[in-house]
């Protein structure tokens, strides 16, 4: 009998460890780079670590063509259990249906105290529902490179938009190989146009970024005209293949000397560490408007887990440890955006540090720099950005009026219940 107990002891004990291994998470990455996908790597082998039988199995598409690849994958209900949600993306997935809420997990959570104010209003754009758990922040500032622009006399990073051009138009010499501003073509560059548009107003909605403060629609208004009128002057001082730039082309650029100042978020600190070294760029604010002002927006991206997934705790579980302070730090140190859970910035004087100079100023100066929203919640959201991008290139190639380009923006969010 008691040889018959043993028997069937090692054979549950078997049973168990088979049935461990079968449990793999399908995780799925947006903003895939070779370093951010290195480091994710190294946080899903400390969680492998701590958790016996469970498997992280990391899918990285092409940047580019992410958000496609998961759209068909969630719709069709392939095996996955994580995916990456940002906040462009997320009324998007979201009223598909396929992603789960997670307010009965956050209720229970002990993270959400200690998160930074904001982030859980912004995970719950979706009809007030947080359908992600947000572990980094975006804001654009600028980025230059000294030792480029001090060869030409501009010892001081642009205050304002005009000093920008000012500074680009020296700096611009083809013969060189010598250009000033990192343009960004494709691959979403709505925001980088809207940095530069949205400069010369001083009445932006503070919670919506298309908006003035009188509930008109910004497209309508002849600074708009002037603005998008600007974008193409600094177009001028960029190569005319940035047209079909996006993230990648930008940072090599901007590493390469080729074109010292361009706008972007501090995922981009990570890579620049590891190509350029710390002490070879600089951070500054963004440049001020005509408006004397400038208006960054709070972007946020996170993970998200599939209503369709057969291991919802413990793709939860890892939700939690990627967001405890110490892999949030790991996780923003390497990767190179801004944490979301206070702590981290007690932990780590890094996060204090002068790379993050221009952030700093911004968040401290609320005269000049207003904060603003895009209205992810409006579910014409999803396809703005592809209209944006295409009306732009054709502005850009002289095949469209810009003001052609303004009527249509301002058309296609009238149909969609935006402004007056």
């Amino acid at each position: 009998m008691r040889k018959f107990s043993f028997v069937v002891l090692i054979v549950l004990l078997f049973v168990g460890l088979v049935f461990a291994e079968t449990v793999t998470l399908r995780v799925i990455q947006v903003f895939t780079s070779p370093l951010r996908t290195k480091v994710l790597e190294e946080i899903i082998s400390k969680f492998e670590a701590q958790n016996p039988g469970v498997k992280v199995e990391l899918i990285s598409p092409p940047y580019e063509t992410a958000y496609q690849k998961i759209y068909l994958m969630v719709s069709a209900e392939e095996p996955l259990d994580i995916v990456e949600v940002g906040d462009w993306s997320l009324s998007a997935l979201a009223s598909m249906g396929k992603l789960l809420s997670l307010e009965p997990y956050l209720a229970q959570s002990q993270l959400t105290g200690h998160l930074v104010p904001g982030v859980l209003d912004a995970a719950r754009t979706y009809k007030n529902t947080a359908y992600l758990l947000p572990n980094a922040i975006y804001v654009k500032t600028l980025f230059f490179r000294p030792e480029i622009t001090s060869k030409y006399n501009l010892n001081n990073a642009p205050a304002t938009m005009e000093q920008l051009l000012e500074f680009c138009r020296a700096i611009t010499k083809p013969e060189q190989n010598q250009y000033g501003f990192d343009f960004r073509g494709k691959g979403y560059p709505t925001a980088f146009i809207d940095i530069v548009m949205t400069s010369f107003f001083d009445d932006i909605d503070p919670n919506c970024m298309y908006l003035k403060k009188d509930g008109k629609l910004i497209f309508e208004d002849k600074r708009a005209l002037d603005g998008i009128n600007f974008y193409l002057e600094l177009f001028k001082t960029a190569p005319k293949d940035s047209i079909n730039w996006g993230f990648d082309e930008q940072v090599n650029s901007f590493v390469s000397g080729i074109t010292p100042y361009l706008f972007q978020d501090p995922d981009t600190v990570g890579l620049l560490n590891e190509l350029l070294g710390s002490d070879r760029y600089r951070t500054a604010p963004l440049p001020l408007g005509k408006g004397g002002k400038a208006y960054p927006t709070i972007g946020f991206a996170g993970w998200g887990i599939t209503s369709y997934s057969k291991y919802k705790d413990i793709a939860w579980k890892f939700l939690e440890f990627f967001n405890s302070p110490e892999i949030n730090a790991l996780w923003c140190k390497d990767y190179g955006a801004l944490p979301v859970d206070m702590r981290v910035y007690d932990i780590d004087p890094y996060f204090k540090s002068d790379i993050f100079h221009g952030w700093t100023v911004m968040f401290g100066d609320t005269q000049h720099y207003q904060f603003t929203k895009y209205p992810l919640d409006n579910e014409a959201w999803s396809e703005w950005n592809e209209l944006h991008e295409s009306t732009m290139q054709q502005v850009l190639l002289g095949k469209m009026k810009p003001e052609t380009a303004l009527k249509t923006w301002a058309d296609f969010w009238k149909k969609a219940g935006l402004g007056k």
